[in-house]
């Protein structure tokens, strides 16, 4: 597995915990489906950020 596949089962992971607690606590389901959302936009700039290989031109050899 690629260390952005293990990354974002970490970040899924992650966001369906809060949202059960969310859940629990008795928060609105409209306010959890936006946390979740922007937990998971977030994740996925972070995950693409950390895993991105350098950009190497063909002047740098």
């Amino acid at each position: 597995m690629s260390n952005m596949t293990i990354y974002l089962i970490g970040l899924v992971l992650l966001i369906a915990g809060l949202a059960w607690g969310a859940s629990v606590a008795g928060l609105s389901p409209t306010w959890i489906a936006v946390g979740a959302l922007v937990l998971l936009g977030l994740g996925v700039a972070a995950s693409v950020s950390r895993t991105r290989r350098p950009e190497h031109s063909p002047t740098d050899d």
